[in-house]
């Protein structure tokens, strides 16, 4: 069965291409032309993301850099220790809304201090897949396209955010326990 899975794997994508390419060949699109001018936007597209991004890299290294993040850690542990929480994991439930890789940074830190089978590591690796870079999205989505106003987005994507965060908590709680 492994197997079998591996090979539908293997070949799902250059398939998929060959299809698509095939499919627009009968309906006689000019399939080359259509790829060259896609590439030609996503060229153009990277290009006008890159003041988004710059930005973007400069907060969180501003917000990292200046202690906001360890002053925010430390004066939530109380509260945190009586949800159960462990406030080792709330610099990675900030940071995951603002950078996918700040995050995955600081998931590996959390691994490897911790320990990949330990409740810090679990969580962290949950959170890491059952959360979003809300802000990262909305800056360079919203950006590119010109779209100014965001708030109902941001909000949604946060409370998304939230629920995800809570929700590994309670996951990971109930099927491994804490340690």
């Amino acid at each position: 069965m492994l197997h079998w899975m591996t090979t539908i794997s293997i070949w799902m994508i250059p398939v998929l291409i060959l299809g698509i390419l095939l499919y627009g060949t009968l309906k006689r699109v000019p399939t080359y032309e259509t790829f060259v001018e896609g590439g030609k936007e996503g060229i153009s597209m990277s290009f006008s993301l890159i003041p988004f991004l710059v930005g973007m890299l400069v907060a969180i290294s501003v917000f990292r850099a200046s202690g906001a993040l360890d002053f925010i850690v430390q004066s939530l542990h109380p509260l945190l220790s009586l949800l159960h929480f462990p406030s080792e994991v709330l610099p990675l439930a900030i940071i995951r809304p603002i950078s996918g890789t700040a995050a995955l940074g600081i998931t590996s830190d959390l691994i490897s201090v911790y320990g990949p089978d330990s409740f810090v590591g679990r969580l962290a690796a949950t959170i890491q897949g059952s959360t979003d870079t809300t802000f990262y999205v909305l800056t360079v989505y919203f950006g590119a396209v010109g779209i100014k106003k965001m708030g109902d987005a941001l909000k949604v994507g946060l409370l998304a955010d939230l629920i995800g965060i809570i929700a590994a908590v309670i996951v990971v709680t109930l099927v491994f326990g804490m340690n």
